[in-house]
């Protein structure tokens, strides 16, 4: 796959998550391939049947969630998108919306589709500092380590 086709891939499959809705959720076929792995902090799964699942529980688990993508790095058949994760805890602090700052690291296949999609993101700082009664040990724990 040549950088052109693969910047074309990349910007529709930027725009679908952008726009991903728990209606879409199930077209999740039309941008990754039939064996496609995902992995990140929490999940490793493979097949368009897990990773539906995965982002179907996304929608369950927590209020408004939706991607942000601010750069994005193409070459060839990989591409490393830069993203923030926007959502509202169903629990804990229902109110103030959440930031998780992260990137993807995908590879894709010869028609464009995500083949290999790995998701680096800090889940101590980005998540369980957020934490009621968590995120005061982890706070701790980090000041600890840097004195």
């Amino acid at each position: 796959m040549n950088t052109t086709d693969s910047r074309a891939a990349v910007a529709r499959i930027t725009a679908y998550f952008e726009a991903l809705t728990p209606q879409n959720v199930a077209q999740i076929g039309d941008f990754y391939t039939p064996d496609a792995r995902f992995k990140d902090p929490f999940n490793e799964v493979q097949g368009i049947p897990a990773i539906t699942r995965l982002f179907e529980h996304m929608f369950v688990a927590l209020h408004e969630p939706r991607f942000v993508v601010t750069q994005q790095i193409v070459d060839g058949a990989q591409a490393f998108l830069v993203w923030e994760f926007r959502f509202r805890f169903k629990r804990f602090d229902t109110v103030t919306e959440q930031v998780i700052r992260g990137g993807s690291h995908l590879t894709l296949a010869e028609d464009g589709r995500i083949h290999e999609h790995r998701d680096y993101w800090d889940a101590a700082e980005e998540l369980y500092e957020k934490l009621p009664g968590l995120g005061v040990l982890m706070r701790w724990l980090k000041r600890r380590a840097n004195t």
